[in-house]
């Protein structure tokens, strides 16, 4: 019986960063280098590695990055002044707001302020609806390093049965999107499906993104399935997993994906990808101008 692939993020996000550090450099000598600012509100402690963990990857591929970090108390009105002042510079690209917000924001507010051409997260409704006809620019993250993990996979999406389990904005809905371009067939499940357990069981690929610690297991899913886990759950003991059982999958999985170090190196890869394109998109832009 063949050995379960385990799809490794790190592994293949820092093969993605190289390529977008050979790019970057090359724009670089051209006269641009891809800018992205980071504003976190409040001092959420997840929210404060990801902003270091998306630092250091601009350090590594040569991006210039500024953070801007603001106290709890920040009122929206300062927050939306901020991203009008970063909208309006050349040296940034992308323009990142790290969730969550304290409750007295807006988020729907505060994203359709970030400029269409900076919103590296590509979660304004424009970005949104550019992804949902096929034509855009930036692709969400979470979703798009999915996609290149299950490519990653050897596995063609095309024509197989495709189960989202969550619908958020962030990864749920732009990952059936995502998966439906590739021509899979695609199921959305959440907290309301009925029989869930048996429409998982009935997928060629899996993409948990529920918010629930361990919540797919073994039984849930089909001999030769491939099971990405968007998850992050902390466990009393803190540790951290998935919404993925990994021990009672990993055996039935053809490829499966480990937390930590499956998807998320992989958001990260995306978001310099995005950063970067951002770069080079204004760049041509100024250069048609110019001549």
């Amino acid at each position: 019986m063949q050995k379960t692939i385990i799809l490794d993020g790190k592994k293949t996000a820092q093969r993605i960063k190289q390529q977008l550090k050979n790019q970057t450099d090359d724009l670089i000598k051209r006269g641009k280098t891809p800018g992205l600012a980071v504003i976190i509100v409040g001092d959420d402690s997840a929210s404060r590695i990801y902003v270091n963990l998306k630092k250091r990857a601009c350090a590594e591929i040569g991006m210039y990055s500024e953070e801007y970090s603001m106290p709890e108390n920040t009122t929206q009105d300062e927050l939306l002044t901020l991203i009008e002042k970063l909208n309006k510079r050349n040296d940034i690209d992308g323009i990142l707001v790290q969730s969550p917000l304290p409750g007295h924001i807006n988020e729907t507010a505060v994203i359709d302020a970030i400029s269409i051409k900076k919103d590296v997260d590509a979660f304004h409704p424009v970005n949104v609806g550019k992804i949902m006809i096929g034509d855009y620019d930036f692709l969400p993250c979470t979703p798009a390093g999915v996609i290149e993990l299950i490519h990653e996979s050897g596995i063609s999406i095309a024509g197989k049965d495709c189960v989202v389990i969550g619908r958020s904005n962030i990864v749920g809905k732009p990952m059936a999107m995502l998966l439906m371009h590739e021509h899979g067939t695609v199921t959305i499940c959440h907290s309301k499906t009925k029989d869930l357990a048996q429409k998982v069981r009935n997928a060629d690929i899996v993409v948990a993104a529920i918010g629930k610690a361990q919540f797919i297991t073994g039984d849930m899913i089909k001999q030769g399935a491939v099971v990405i886990d968007v998850g992050m759950n902390r466990l009393e003991d803190n540790t951290l997993v998935g919404d993925v059982h990994f021990e009672s999958c990993v055996e039935k999985a053809y490829a499966i994906t480990p937390v930590p170090g499956g998807v998320g190196p992989m958001t990260i890869a995306m978001l310099m990808k995005n950063t970067l394109k951002s770069a080079v998109l204004s760049f041509e832009s100024e250069n048609r101008h110019d001549n």
